[in-house]
Parts: C-alpha cells; structure tokens; sequence
C-alpha cells in the first residue's frame, strides 16, 4: 500500500464517494485515513523540527551552538561566553560536529570489547540516546556535549560531596594562594600572555584571565613546571578529572568590572570546585539563578552545566577575584562509570 501524501489523498477520495452511497462499513474506514493522516502530518511536522534545533534561553528563543558557529564562520566572536577558536585540538569548539554521537558509540563499542558491559547502562543510554537528551533539556541546565541521564542534579553541592578533596584543597590554600602569587605580578603592571601562560577569556565587560595547570584532560608542561606544589596537590586529589576532556586545573582572575556572559558547561558528570585565593567585596557566583558569594580559603561547589555566570562589580582598588577551579567527578557517577568515561573522552580521541 503506497503511504505518501498523494496516496493517501487517493484512499480518503475514495472513501468520500463511499459515504455517499450510505455505506456503514466505510465510515470507519474513512475514519482510520483521517486518523492515519494527521499522523502523518504529526510526523513529518516534527522531522522538520529536529532538523533544525534551537533552544531557548532567558524566554528568548536563540539559535543552537552548531548554527551559531556556522553563521558566524569568523571563530573569533563569543558563544556562551567564549571564543571559539575551531583549533582540532580543542573539544570543546569541535565537539558540535557532523558524527559526534557516532563516534561516541564507536568508542563505547571500543571500551565494551577491552573490557566490559557491566555497569555501563546509564553511560550505554547517554551516548545511544545524546541527541535526543540534549536537545530535550530544560533552559536551566543544558550540558553542551555530552548528558548523563538519571543523575541527582542541583545547581550547587555541599563540600561533603567530595569532602576528602575539598578540605585537602582547604588546607592546600597558603600554597596555592604563594603560587600563584609567583606567576600572577600585580595586575595593574602586569601584560598577561600567551608566552606567559597566560589565556584570555572572552567577556562583554572587563577581563578574565586563565592559567591552566591541565587544559582539557592534558597537562600544560610550562605552567605545571611554574606551579610544582599546585601540580602535586592535583595528584593527590581523589576525584579529580584528569584523564578525560571534562578536566580542568586552573587559576582563574576576573578583573574588577569583569561580567562573565551566561552560559553552559560541556557535561553533568562534573562538579566545578572554586577555591577563594582572593575574593574581594562585590564578587557573585549565580548557577541556574541561585547567587553564592565566594569566601577566601573556602571551597565553592556546582554544577556548571547549569546557566551560570559571574561578575567583579568591584573597584580597580579592591584588586581582582582570583580562585584556583578544578573539575571533579560527579559523587554519583560510579566506578566503572568513570573508567568508560575516560576512555570515550580520553583527549584526541
């Protein structure tokens, strides 16, 4: 039986001519072809849908990160608060291409076959179903690459989530705060660069400045050997994300005046950890519409995955925010769980 459009204007023409004749039996069948055709319209309507995503933000319908980067073609304007720069060496400005969930399976497959099935049902689920689970994301919380489901989520976590890694951080705090002192010279007469270890962020207002210890699950050999202490501390750290492009080790300033645009992180099987180095008065943490205020020495926890922002509404004399960020495992994401995870995401994979 031929299913198109024309063939089933054909069966509902014919089934009209039947009614006129009084035939009982070709009222259902009449019926059952109108119902098969607003299926069908149902259907097609949501194929052209899913074929070009948009998500909204802030009640403001705005285009998907694949279709942002695509109009844009120039890399060098901000997305969600950040320049994309389209290097093949960074996940996340490449993670939006054509093959992606594809290739996560493959490496799944890959793991599965090493090693085994048991306890990848939850990772088994996110990669064979990514598509449809970010796309299906609430505003609130929509993680740019990769969403593991059935999760606990909360915009921010108690420091008893990871409590061992978060009071060794704690107690870590005159060392870290001595390092980074000894490659961050005042901010006034310092010209923080590249060659320097330095990363400029992208921002609509004032400056945020990165020194990444571990970029992306990948030591910066230059910066590790400036920071021996801080790097040490790292290993020491019992949930730190180190093997997998969800890792990150890094100080991060924000200049007075500086407002970090609002937007997602990559994935929900992470907790971003801030440590208060220096935290002026007037600095704001704001995660899925929550405000938190960073307190020196003490450890921040949430889930960046969450809208989120943060701002310095400071003056030049109250001197910039500084805290040390390190990304750790999520407390309910299992053993095994975390196995799979960093070999799928291992860096250049």
């Amino acid at each position: 039986m031929d299913w198109s459009l024309d063939g089933l204007r054909d069966l509902v023409a014919g089934g009209m001519h039947a009614v006129r004749d009084c035939d009982a039996s070709a009222l259902a069948t009449v019926s059952c072809l109108l119902l098969l055709f607003v299926w069908y319209c149902y259907r097609v309507g949501r194929e052209q849908a899913a074929s070009s995503p948009r998500s909204y933000r802030a009640g403001v319908l705005v285009p998907s990160s694949a279709s942002l980067l695509a109009e844009r073609g120039d890399g060098e304007g901000p997305q969600n608060g950040y320049a994309y720069c389209h290097s093949p060496e960074c996940f996340r400005c490449t993670a939006h291409s054509e093959g992606r969930n594809q290739r996560l399976y493959h490496n799944l497959q890959e793991y599965a076959k090493r090693y085994t099935w048991a306890g990848m049902g939850r990772v088994h689920k996110g990669v064979r179903d990514q598509g449809r689970y970010l796309a299906s994301r609430p505003s609130i919380q929509k993680p740019e690459v990769f969403f593991l489901p059935d999760l606990s989520t909360s915009p921010y976590f108690s420091r008893e989530a990871q409590k061992h890694d978060v009071e060794l951080l704690e107690r870590s705090w005159p060392v870290l705060l001595a390092e980074f002192e000894a490659v961050h010279q005042t901010f006034s007469n310092c010209s923080l660069s590249p060659s320097q270890g330095w990363k400029a962020n992208s921002t609509p207002h004032g400056e945020w400045h990165t020194f990444y210890l571990v970029n992306q699950g990948v030591s910066v050999p230059q910066n590790c050997r400036r920071c021996p202490r801080a790097y040490r501390i790292l290993g020491s750290l019992r949930t730190f994300i180190g093997n997998n492009v969800f890792g990150n080790a890094c100080f991060s300033v924000l200049s007075p005046g500086t407002l970090i645009t609002e937007h997602y992180g990559p994935t929900n099987v992470r907790i971003r950890c801030h440590l208060g180095l220096k935290i002026p008065s007037s600095c704001e943490l704001v995660v899925g519409g929550e405000p938190q205020c960073w307190a020196q020495g003490s450890c921040l926890l949430f889930d960046d995955s969450f809208l989120h922002t943060a701002f310095h509404e400071g003056s030049a004399e109250d001197g910039p925010r500084v805290v040390f960020m390190v990304d750790l495992w999520h407390p309910n994401v299992a053993a095994a769980e975390r196995q799979a995870l960093d070999y799928i995401f291992t860096p250049g994979r």
